[in-house]
């Protein structure tokens, strides 16, 4: 087993790097071109259920990882072992030019299928609204994760009427001398979500984290009241969630926090409840798609 010492602000991306796991790209280290995602999982005990999603290694501190589960692009598949589908329809459908866009897109679609193994076209395009790629256009990447949707795309082969080759909404049958198909869906290898890897057993607890570094002190409680214990005592602290801000200024500005506070195990700051009166309460850390999920299905009435 590999290890490495880092300071408390430390990002991931430089840590996997550090034990030889370099296919996390570090792009803009700013949170904004999706090269360096990677997934990472998380027990919740208040609900008992895994939480899988994608993150920004660039900006994500080490610190925030404790019982959590880190996969990378190698921990998916490899050349070497195995492709995993999400590797191999990107590959064959010509979904990658320089290469360097392709480990956090790679990620990214390998995090939405953990939580949906069938998604809608919807969710897998707002899946990758944090991933840049400036060689493809998008469009074969597009195409070959389809296939993974539930109105799966047949390559350009018009199988299960599912495509306008056959349902008349296209030309594009006046161009098949030129333009042959990206691929054939029939010879991808099927998803099979029950052949994941499992979340380690030894952290599906909770645990308050205090880490002491040569310049910061890292708190991680986990519930309010010792939260906001701290935050009395230390009234200056920094409070962390996605580290947009704070991860820019200690990177880009030097600046030094000595104090920071991380709510990202507090259950009431997670937790979307409906009040006595009927209204909905959102905790301040709750993702802003379960906000906007929650919310539809209140207005829909569902």
């Amino acid at each position: 087993m590999n290890s490495v010492c880092v300071c408390v602000c430390v990002c991931v991306c430089v840590c996997v790097c550090a034990v030889g796991l370099t296919g996390t790209k570090l792009g803009c280290a700013e949170g904004g071109c999706g090269a360096c995602t990677v997934m990472l999982s998380r027990f919740q005990p208040d609900t008992q259920k895994l939480l899988h999603f994608s993150v920004n290694a660039c900006l994500t501190p080490i610190c925030s990882l404790h019982l959590v589960a880190v996969t990378t692009v190698e921990g998916i598949g490899s050349v070497a072992r195995k492709l995993h589908p999400v590797q191999e329809r990107i590959a064959r459908s010509h979904g990658s030019q320089c290469g360097f866009c392709t480990p956090g897109i790679v990620m990214s679609m390998y995090a939405l299928l953990r939580n949906q193994p069938k998604p809608r076209m919807a969710d897998m395009e707002e899946a990758f609204q944090g991933n840049l790629c400036r060689c493809t256009g998008y469009r074969p990447i597009l195409e070959g994760f389809k296939t993974f949707t539930e109105a799966a795309c047949c390559g350009g082969r018009g199988r299960d009427n599912g495509c306008c080759l056959t349902n008349g909404s296209g030309d594009e049958k006046l161009f098949d001398d030129v333009t042959p198909p990206l691929f054939d869906a029939a010879e991808f290898t099927p998803f099979d979500p029950t052949q994941e890897v499992i979340f380690p057993p030894e952290l599906m607890r909770s645990q308050s984290l205090c880490f002491h570094g040569d310049r910061s002190t890292w708190f991680q409680p986990t519930s309010l009241d010792e939260f906001l214990c701290l935050k009395w005592k230390h009234p200056n602290a920094r409070v962390v969630v996605g580290n947009t801000e704070v991860g820019i200024e200690v990177k880009f500005k030097n600046m030094v926090y000595p104090v920071i506070l991380s709510p990202t195990f507090i259950p009431e700051l997670n937790a979307v409840t409906h009040t006595e009166d009927g209204e909905l309460s959102y905790g301040g850390m709750a993702p802003t798609t379960v906000l906007a999920r929650t919310t539809a299905r209140r207005l829909l009435g569902r």
